[in-house]
C-alpha cells in the first residue's frame, strides 16, 4: 500500500494519482465476483459515465499505532467530483437531501435557494471539512479569477463522514495542497475506489468501506439518459448488511466495531437528464431506497447527506436575457428514480468490494469484506450470478 509522508511531494501525488487509476482498471468489482444488479450500467459503470464528469483523490497514508499524538497514523483524505469538468465554471442545477442529519455539507441552504450547483463536491472527513471548503474558494479563484467587475463569490459544497476509527482526525493532517491536488487531478474514465480519496479511512457495515460509484443508462424509449452514482460509505452495523437481498453480514462472521450504527454516508448523483431543481431533489430522496436494499435505516448517530445534478442546460445561470430550458416531463422521470435507486445499491457493494483491510489508530484494523466468503454466501441462497 502507497504511503504518504507529511512532507508531501508533488512528483509523488502525480505518480500515486497514475497508480490509482491503473488500480481502478484492474481490481475486481461486485460484478466481477458474480454479484447479480439489476439495470443496465454504462460502459465504466461509474459516475464518470455522464459526459463531463470528472473525479480526483487525495490519499494520505502514513504512519503506524506508534506515531506520536498529532502525528499520525494518517488514513484519510480528500475526493472531488466535478460535474463538468475542472476546466468549467459553469454552474449546474441540483437538489439535495439529508436523511439523516448527523453529518454535514456545506453550500446547501443556497443549492436549496438557487437550485444551483457552483464548483466541485467535495468529500473529506469530519475535521476538515472547514479546510477544504476555503481550498475550493482559492483554487477558484486560481482556475476561474474574478468576474468582469472583478468580483468572486463562492459557496462550495463539502461533506463529511468520520474516519477517526483509523485515522488521527485530530491531528488535522488534510492541508490546502490535498484539495488542491484531487482537484486537479481529476479525471474523466475509470474512478478509484475503496479506500482512496475522502473514503481511505472509513468503515461501512463493520468491513473497510470508502469510495464506490456505479451508473445506469435508460433505454432508449426513456431517453437513453444516464445516471452516475458516487459513494463515500462509513455507516452501518455488520448485521443489517445485505448485498442482492441476501443476509451477508449475519452469515460472515468477524468481531465487531460498533456497539450500534453509527457513521455517515454521502451520495453524489449526476446524471444528462434534463431536470430541474425540484426534480434533482426527488432524485436525491430516492437514494434513500438504494441505501434499503443493502440493509440501511439510517441510524441515529449517521449522517446520510445526498446531492444530484444534471449537466443538461448549460448556461443556465448567466446573468443576462432570458434563459431558454428543457425539462423532462414528471410523468416520464420515474425510469431516472429507478436507475438511482439501482445505482446507489451497487456503489456501496463496489466500495466494499474494493476495500482492502487497513490497521490504523490504537492498531484499530478494518477488515476488508472476504471476496470468497461473499461468493459462497451468494452460491448458498442461489444468488451467485456467475
Amino acid at each position: 500500500m502507497p504511503k504518504l509522508g507529511l512532507n508531501r511531494v508533488n512528483v509523488f501525488l502525480f505518480c500515486l494519482a497514475i497508480t490509482g487509476l491503473a488500480s481502478a482498471q484492474t481490481k475486481p468489482r461486485a460484478r466481477d465476483l458474480g454479484v447479480p444488479f439489476d439495470g443496465a450500467p454504462g460502459p465504466l459503470n461509474a459516475i464518470t459515465d455522464v459526459k463531463g464528469v470528472e473525479v480526483g483523490h487525495t490519499t494520505l497514508i502514513s504512519g503506524d499505532a506508534a506515531s506520536p499524538a498529532g502525528m499520525g497514523p494518517v488514513r484519510t483524505g480528500v475526493t472531488a467530483v466535478l460535474p463538468r469538468g475542472k476546466d468549467s465554471n459553469d454552474p449546474v442545477f441540483a437538489g439535495w437531501f439529508t436523511e439523516n442529519g448527523n453529518g454535514e455539507m456545506t453550500g446547501t441552504t443556497w443549492v436549496e435557494d438557487s437550485g444551483f450547483l457552483e464548483g466541485p463536491v467535495m468529500i473529506t472527513n469530519t475535521h476538515s471539512v472547514g479546510i477544504v471548503r476555503d481550498a475550493v474558494i482559492a483554487w477558484r479563484l486560481k482556475h476561474h479569477g474574478v468576474d468582469e467587475e472583478g468580483y468572486a463569490w463562492s459557496l462550495p459544497v463539502v461533506a463529511e463522514t468520520w474516519d477517526g476509527y483509523l485515522n488521527d482526525i485530530n491531528g488535522f493532517h488534510v492541508k490546502p495542497e490535498d484539495a488542491f491536488h484531487a482537484l486537479d487531478s481529476a479525471h474523466s474514465g475509470p474512478v478509484e475506489e475503496g479506500n482512496v480519496g475522502g473514503g481511505t479511512g472509513m468503515i461501512c457495515n463493520e468491513f473497510k468501506g470508502g469510495i464506490g460509484t456505479a451508473s445506469r443508462v435508460l433505454d432508449a424509449r426513456y431517453g437513453g439518459y444516464t445516471v452516475g452514482v458516487l459513494v463515500q460509505c462509513n455507516y452501518g452495523q455488520r448485521d443489517q448488511l445485505r448485498i442482492a437481498g441476501v443476509p451477508v453480514g449475519r452469515e460472515i462472521a468477524g468481531r465487531k466495531v460498533w456497539d450500534d450504527d453509527v457513521g455517515s454516508i454521502i451520495v453524489v448523483v449526476a446524471t444528462d437528464a434534463p431536470l430541474i431543481p425540484t426534480q434533482l431533489k426527488r432524485v436525491a430522496r430516492r437514494v434513500t431506497l438504494g441505501l434499503g436494499r443493502d440493509g440501511s435505516y439510517s441510524g441515529d448517530g449517521s449522517g446520510d447527506i445526498f446531492i444530484a445534478f444534471s449537466t443538461a442546460n448549460p448556461g443556465a445561470s448567466s446573468s443576462k436575457g432570458l434563459r431558454t430550458l428543457t425539462m423532462l416531463p414528471n410523468d416520464q422521470i420515474n425510469p431516472v428514480f429507478l436507475a438511482t435507486v439501482q445505482a446507489t445499491e451497487e456503489a456501496v457493494v463496489n466500495a466494499l468490494v474494493a476495500a482492502e483491510t487497513m490497521t490504523g489508530r490504537n492498531g484499530h484494523t478494518a477488515i476488508a469484506l472476504p471476496h470468497d466468503q461473499l461468493r459462497q454466501v451468494l452460491k448458498k441462497y442461489n444468488r451467485l450470478g456467475h
